[in-house]
């Protein structure tokens, strides 16, 4: 198992996810110990001196000019987290609030925060004890920091607040005691430290560039057999015609359509069959996919600044201390809205698919069923297609392009990142279903150009399907069918074996990822 050093290596999404499910181990060498202490000691100078800084000795936000006693420097940290715990709606899932936990340590590590050593030593205890507090959905405008969410993340370090543990819900004083531990007692400034930073919009952001990225995988592989099943023509795919137009998207996607179509039967049968061109959502595969991966890039790589950045305010550096703006959230929220674009038209293409094979051309039977009448075939299933592609289009709004004032006037312009990372990962869930419905109607289709075979690439993927799913020939409910296929997707098993496959057969399915840093 890989260890990460908290505060010292660079974190990526990888890592981040790697530590969150247990496969990677994360921990504070001396080095950032050594840091750690530092910068405490440094707000404990302030503290003893009487010299004013916002947050250490003074109120929060509209109340930075009220002064605080050094007695109550304590109890100011304290109020911090309970005042700021007004977050509503849905608990978000234990995966972001874990990712939560790592992401803050991490910037907090770095020595700019001035928090005591065992503050950080008890959030790390909840993330390796997967003691994981719950954190309502909403609350946060992206701007002073993710203020609601995180006070609510860190509600169990002073005793407060609800945990998941073992699947279950509890009052954080119960788990405490059944680990014969004690709340801790926060210094001057960690309360604020705690809550001031972008990690609940960096943790949606770390969740959908995973996401999105096995979206973009499965909508190639799902999207050639479509072109399969539609004997569709691989032309476009030409390495030498997206030379011409050398989008690094573009270019990786036409690659992979290229190799995912290599020697198939199902090609070669209709080579000279006459029809000049295919559908826009057949032939512009590369052109759409490979926008969305860029988008996707963008994503990426901002997200990994960010991972690696001091998010706090105040930061304390070695001779000063700098009041500034590093917790807002527009250096994510405009990627993110951006990327819930590129998302939303994945599955706009996908859907254009599914109503492609539905039509009965090219030989395929209409609705993509022999006895239809009586049966009502594949015809239904693109009603879901269509309804979530809609949906999409409704979450497209962008998020960020919005600001409403808070603390009376003082943070006048918020980013509202995190509605941008929680609507994209809605997004996500919906195209999940939608390539799961363009999988199914695909195999369906492609069954019916027997004997003939498609590439072996896409043989595997539709008996890898069919293992699963079994051919139609009569109606039945196809929302078990779509739940079982979305599961393949979903659980990111259908992209993984593919790939898995790819590599066995020494087919290079994924070269060329290094311009996109994977």
């Amino acid at each position: 198992m890989s260890t990460f050093l908290y505060g010292i290596d660079n974190l990526t999404s990888a890592v981040a996810l790697a530590v969150a499910s247990g496969k990677a181990k994360a921990v504070l060498n001396d080095n950032a110990v050594q840091k750690i202490n530092a910068s405490h000691q440094q707000v404990l100078d302030i503290v003893s001196t009487g010299k004013t800084v916002y947050g250490v000795n003074t109120g929060f936000g509209i109340l930075a000019n009220t002064a605080i006693s050094a007695e109550d420097a304590a109890t100011l940290q304290y109020k911090l987290l309970e005042s700021h715990s007004v977050g509503v709606g849905d608990p978000i899932s234990e995966e972001i609030a874990k990712l939560m936990l790592i992401t803050k340590v991490h910037a907090l590590a770095q020595g700019f925060s001035g928090v005591q050593l065992t503050t950080l030593q008890r959030i790390i205890w909840h993330i390796e004890n997967d003691v994981i507090p719950v954190v309502p959905e909403k609350g946060s405008v992206g701007a002073s920091g993710d203020l609601a969410p995180l006070a609510h993340l860190f509600l169990p370090l002073i005793g407060l607040g609800e945990v998941f543990y073992k699947g279950k819900r509890n009052n954080t004083e119960n788990i405490l005691r059944q680990f014969a531990m004690s709340p801790i007692t926060l210094g001057p400034k960690e309360g604020l430290a705690l809550i001031n930073g972008t990690q609940f919009i960096l943790s949606f952001a770390v969740k959908a560039v995973q996401r999105m990225h096995n979206c973009l995988e499965a909508a190639d592989i799902i999207g050639a057999m479509s072109l399969e099943a539609l004997t569709g023509t691989k032309a476009p795919f030409d390495e030498r015609l997206h030379a011409l137009r050398p989008f690094a998207g573009n270019k990786l996607v036409a690659q992979r359509l290229r190799l995912l179509l290599d020697n198939s039967a199902i090609m070669q049968s209709h080579v000279d069959c006459g029809r000049v061109q295919d559908p826009y959502s057949l032939r512009c595969m590369p052109q759409v996919h490979g926008a969305s991966r860029n988008a996707w890039l963008h994503l990426k790589e901002l997200t990994e600044t960010e991972l690696n950045a001091v998010t706090d305010n105040p930061v304390i550096l070695a001779d000063d201390t700098i009041s500034g703006g590093n917790f807002h959230g527009q250096p994510l929220a405009l990627p993110l809205d951006y990327a819930c674009f590129a998302a939303a038209e994945l599955g706009n293409i996908s859907d254009r698919r599914c109503y492609l094979l539905l039509e009965g051309k090219w030989g395929l039977p209409m609705l993509l069923m022999k006895d239809v009448g009586l049966n009502s075939g594949f015809m239904i299933p693109q009603y879901t297609t269509a309804a979530l592609v809609s949906e999409n289009k409704t979450l497209c709004f962008p998020s960020s392009a919005d600001s409403i004032p808070t603390s009376l006037g003082q943070e006048d312009h918020v980013s509202m990142g995190s509605i941008s990372g929680r609507k994209l990962n809605r997004v996500l869930d919906n195209l999940e279903f939608i390539l799961a419905i363009e999988l199914l109607s695909a195999c369906q289709a492609i069954e019916f150009r027997r004997p003939l075979k498609s590439s072996v690439l896409l043989e595997f993927a539709h008996d890898y399907v069919r293992d699963y799913v079994s051919f139609a020939e009569e109606d039945r409910i196809f929302a078990e069918d779509i739940n079982q296929v979305a599961g393949l997707i979903k659980n990111f098993s259908f992209v993984e074996k593919v790939n898995e496959f790819a590599d066995q057969e020494s087919i290079a399915l994924n070269s060329g990822f290094e311009l996109f840093g994977v």
